[in-house]
């Protein structure tokens, strides 16, 4: 893919942070936003960020990459781009309308992405003149920082250009996965049970919230809590992706949203960015402290780490992504410690499904149904790592 100057529409974090990748990577990089103010900001922070990484040695000079950066607010700016990557505000019609207008303004043969993180690629290339252009390509957030981009391709995308766009991102020093356009594609799909069901067990008063977080921390080896994570990511951000997928998937109760966190949403308590969420970060205040019980905790690590590998499972049933594409996004794009089929292979399928049959049996909900695949290889005694 010979792409000399890549677009980013949106200049937020996610929008600059993957100009910052293609400008390190050795492209000119239109960074267009109408918002003027916004783009002094982000010229601002992407300057002091390059400094610090010049100060520690990683790049040479921080000169030579902003002089690869233009600051647009004029989009016809994107006239001589090869690939923009849309990275705006996740809304359906507000991406369909910045696509449209790319398309006035861009060569036939430039293609446009998304950076969107649940939302029907499918639906955006319809929105196009040329869908056949049209892809995802879904960083995550800090884009300089996390390793992986979701690839992927709308059904009217050409199959030329999912190849060419992997090669794109692995001279950018990425590692790209290929995923079906469906709700949540890889990781914000398989990731949804490590909060639900979190919530789902405080919510019963089966463990406090600091008790789960400790539990998946000290025994399931993960480098937050579901409760710390959610109001690191801010619940504006993570219940919408939950929202957004469960609509998307028919309502399946596999994606149930929960009213614990609609509230905390209404309620304006965001997580971090607004100073309380599950946890209030208020100077002076201390969260209680965790029922340290390494039995109970062990059945709480197992109960959400059987739902997390049955969605992993049923990916791959479906045929959402390869094996090895859902192991690597789940240890390069949310930090696991290591990837849910493996585990799954290392504690035992029967014993990950018993656990699933169990609780099916005790709640008599479809959100516990077992993967037929995970059934399938626990009645052959096969593993899903060969």
């Amino acid at each position: 893919m010979n792409i000399q100057i890549i677009g980013i529409v949106g200049s937020g974090a996610m929008g600059a942070g993957i100009g910052q990748v293609a400008a390190m990577a050795g492209h000119s990089v239109v960074l267009y936003d109408n918002n003027t103010a916004s783009l002094e900001r982000a010229k601002t922070s992407l300057t002091a960020t390059l400094q610090k990484l010049e100060e520690k040695g990683k790049i040479p000079s921080t000169a030579d990459v902003l002089h690869r950066l233009i600051f647009a607010d004029d989009i016809h700016a994107f006239a001589t781009c090869g690939l923009v990557i849309e990275a705006i505000v996740e809304k359906l019609e507000a991406k369909k309308a910045v696509f449209t207008e790319v398309e006035k303004v861009v060569g036939a043969h430039c293609i446009i992405a998304s950076n969107t993180s649940s939302l029907s690629i499918t639906s955006i290339a319809a929105a196009c003149n040329i869908p056949s252009r049209v892809m995802g390509l879904h960083f995550f957030n800090p884009a300089p920082l996390m390793a992986l981009v979701e690839v992927v391709p709308a059904i009217q995308t050409d199959a030329n250009l999912v190849h060419q766009a992997k090669e794109l991102m692995e001279t950018w020093g990425k590692t790209a996965v290929l995923a079906k356009d469906t709700p949540g594609f890889i990781v914000n799909r398989l990731a949804r049970p490590f909060y639900s069901e979190a919530i789902r067990i405080y919510e019963e008063g089966i463990a406090s919230m600091e008790t789960i977080d400790w539990a998946m921390t000290n025994i399931g080896g993960f480098k937050m809590g579901p409760f710390t994570l959610m109001d690191y990511i801010g619940h504006d951000v993570n219940y919408v992706v939950t929202e957004t997928v469960f609509q998307s998937f028919f309502y399946d109760p596999r994606y149930k949203p929960s009213f614990t966190q609609k509230r905390l949403l209404e309620a304006g308590w965001l997580g971090r960015k607004s100073g309380r969420g599950f946890y209030n970060y208020a100077v002076g205040t201390f969260a209680a402290e965790p029922v340290k019980d390494e039995a109970a905790g062990r059945q709480i690590v197992n109960r959400i780490l059987a739902m997390l590998i049955n969605e992993a499972a049923d990916a791959l049933h479906l045929n959402v992504a390869s094996a090895n594409d859902l192991e690597v996004s789940m240890t390069k794009g949310v930090n696991y410690p290591k990837g849910l089929l493996t585990w799954c292979d290392e504690w035992g399928v029967a014993n990950c499904l018993g656990l699933l049959d169990g609780l099916y049996n005790d709640y008599h909900e479809d959100r516990y149904r077992a993967s037929i695949l995970l059934r399938r290889h626990a009645k052959n005694n096969t593993k899903f790592m060969q």
